[in-house]
């Protein structure tokens, strides 16, 4: 193989398909990334056995072939040469790297030693604008949950059906669903996708009116956009029953600034977060709602104007969870809504269902 091309082209794109490269692994080809030159056309494609990413580029191939590079080495190294015209060129397992007047090289495995990646995927489809997509994946995504004791919870369930894509995210104390209209879809959907594959499609996604196009197959999902494609397995396993999960009705609702509050707990959070559980309490009463943390270094106590219906309530919640929910909301005033200080917070927006997030509380003595 031999070819050359711009560094700056080749940096972007090894930057993109490193991020499929395999962190730990006793496959060393899975820490690898493939360089594949074919006709005008350089291929890099990477994969962990789990999601796999793809990126064409334009080059001048002089000799066609394929390699295995050492994956971040080779990325960091070639990050240097981006203001560098570079050629590639194998000599058995060495690939030379020349750029100016310099050489340098690095030791590669056989490209057949790379397992094949299926992208002939487009069984089902679903077609969502690149601004709707960032958004469900946004607003869900952080409520994925990241051990591994139930590995489906760290996905996210996708379902497309009567023309809306829902995202649905728990971790087992905070849940999060988000909804946006379907451009088009093939039929109805029902997939759950880790939530590390949803966030590297996010990082792909470029003008907000392009429409993206997700296409299912079996156990594995296949986006396109542009000269990148990415491939991920999906978890499987049933869902948590989310609909058991939803209170019907509520004993407390309020409507509130989200920006306000939001400076609140940030300021609360400053002392909660040297607590175990990172504890801020809100008091909601006609009129107001106080927000306080009060731990062994200090105590906030604050005072947030609320609109407010029902019953006075105490509660107590984890300060990270309650911020987390206030940024994904976005919305100038959101509702808060409880049914005493032992069961589910649930956050939503002033007008409509586009989201939903639940936060448990915590229990403490006293």
């Amino acid at each position: 193989m031999k070819l050359i091309c711009e560094g700056v082209d080749l940096s972007d794109g090894l930057l993109k398909t490193v991020k499929a490269c395999a962190a730990k692994t006793t496959n060393p080809v899975l820490e690898c990334i493939k360089i594949a030159a074919q006709n005008d056309t350089v291929t890099l494609l990477a994969t962990d056995g789990e999601i796999a990413i793809r990126k064409d580029l334009r080059a001048e191939v002089l000799e066609e072939g394929a390699v295995c590079v050492p994956g971040k080495f080779f990325a960091d190294f070639v990050k240097r040469l981006e203001n560098e015209q570079v050629t590639l060129m194998t000599e058995g397992d060495r690939l030379t790297i020349t750029y100016g007047d310099a050489e340098s090289a690095l030791q590669v495995l056989p490209a057949d030693d790379f397992p094949a990646i299926d992208t002939d995927i487009t069984e089902q489809r679903v077609e969502i604008t690149a601004k709707d997509l960032k958004e469900l994946v946004a607003g869900t995504t952080f409520c994925c949950a990241q051990d591994d004791s139930r590995p489906v919870l760290k996905g996210c369930l996708v379902e497309a059906r009567e023309g809306e894509v829902r995202f649905t995210a728990l971790d087992g104390y905070r849940l999060a669903v988000c909804r946006r209209p379907a451009v088009s879809l093939s039929g109805d959907i029902r997939i759950v996708c880790p939530g590390r594959t949803l966030n590297e499609i996010a990082r792909m996604l470029g003008s907000d009116e392009e429409t993206i196009c997700l296409y299912v197959q079996k156990n594995m999902l296949l986006v396109r956009i542009d000269d990148t494609v990415l491939t991920s397995r999906l978890f499987e396993g049933e869902f948590v029953n989310v609909a058991g999960i939803l209170p019907h009705a509520f004993a407390t609702e309020m409507k509130v600034d989200r920006a306000l509050l939001d400076e609140s707990v940030e300021r609360a959070a400053v002392l909660a977060r040297i607590d175990k559980n990172s504890v801020i309490t809100f008091d909601v009463h006609e009129g107001g709602m106080g927000v306080s943390s009060n731990t062994s270094i200090g105590r906030v106590d604050e005072t947030v104007p609320v609109s407010m219906t029902g019953k006075d309530v105490r509660i107590a919640l984890n300060c990270k969870f309650v911020s987390d929910c206030l940024k994904a909301a976005g919305d100038d005033v959101v509702c808060f809504s409880f049914n005493g200080p032992v069961a589910p917070c649930v956050v939503t927006p002033p007008e409509g269902d586009r989201y939903l997030y639940l936060i448990l509380p915590v229990r403490t003595t006293g």
